[in-house]
């Protein structure tokens, strides 16, 4: 079977606009595919399927067949799970150009987690067998595959040290200037969002913004957190 010659993916004129600002170059973007040559991500492209996800769609649960490959074209997906007391502990949260639900070629028959569209977005599909027969034959995209396990490993042990070893106030400073980036402002998410992610709850999370808004340190909106003060905050974080 000739894995780069299959059907292209489906027809810009049957998709809605919001994929089509998506499509221009399929492939190119994604965190996995960065530095293949234009040949392959051309290869790629035939290989992937598109569509909308609206917000709250699950992509898949824990114990569901890893049999496909998500890749994240636009939008935002939250990995989490939830504890039998009903709890819920955000794993990780994407953006544009991630990869998720690749524990399949790990090894893994089954995921192990829930992952959810926490926003409409644009998502591509690649079979796993596809995906699989690519790591085999370029070793340029098996090493790219690696890094990206990697770096999300290394991610999951610095959760688990912060959870660990680390104040509220001092997780929560790191998730908002890790979210944050290079710019001031954290957006589209709820309190409760925030409190799921550093593994507390909302009105823990809530007095504690509150108290960092006393300090002059941000001021907080409706889905809107404004940092004023990036090195008051940095020195929370590293308590």
């Amino acid at each position: 079977m000739n894995h780069l010659t299959q059907s292209p993916s489906p027809s810009c004129a049957l998709l809605s606009p919001t994929i089509m600002d998506a499509t221009a170059s399929l492939s190119a973007n994604f965190e996995l595919f960065q530095g293949l040559p234009f040949e392959d991500l051309q290869a790629l492209d035939r290989l992937i399927t598109i569509s909308e996800a609206p917000k709250g769609k699950i992509f898949y649960r824990p114990e569901d067949p890893t049999d496909i490959l998500f890749l994240l074209k636009k939008g935002t997906v939250q990995l989490y799970r939830i504890s039998p007391e009903g709890k819920k502990l955000v794993i990780f949260t994407l953006n544009d150009g991630a990869m998720f639900g690749e524990m399949g070629l790990l090894g893994l028959q089954q995921h192990n987690a829930f992952a959810e569209a926490l926003m409409d977005s644009v998502i591509c599909t690649m079979n796993r067998e596809d995906m699989e027969y690519l790591l085999a034959e370029r070793p340029r995209l098996a090493m790219r595959f690696l890094e990206i396990i990697g770096d999300r490993l290394r991610e999951t042990e610095n959760q688990l040290e912060s959870l660990t070893f680390k104040s509220i106030p001092a997780r929560l400073a790191a998730l908002l200037l890790r979210i944050a980036g290079e710019r001031n402002t954290v957006e589209g998410l709820t309190h409760q969002d925030l409190a799921e992610m550093i593994g507390t709850y909302r009105e823990t999370t809530t007095q504690t913004l509150n108290e960092m808004k006393a300090q002059g340190i941000l001021t907080i909106g409706r889905r809107r957190i404004v940092i004023l003060n990036k090195t008051r905050l940095a020195e929370i974080a590293a308590r």
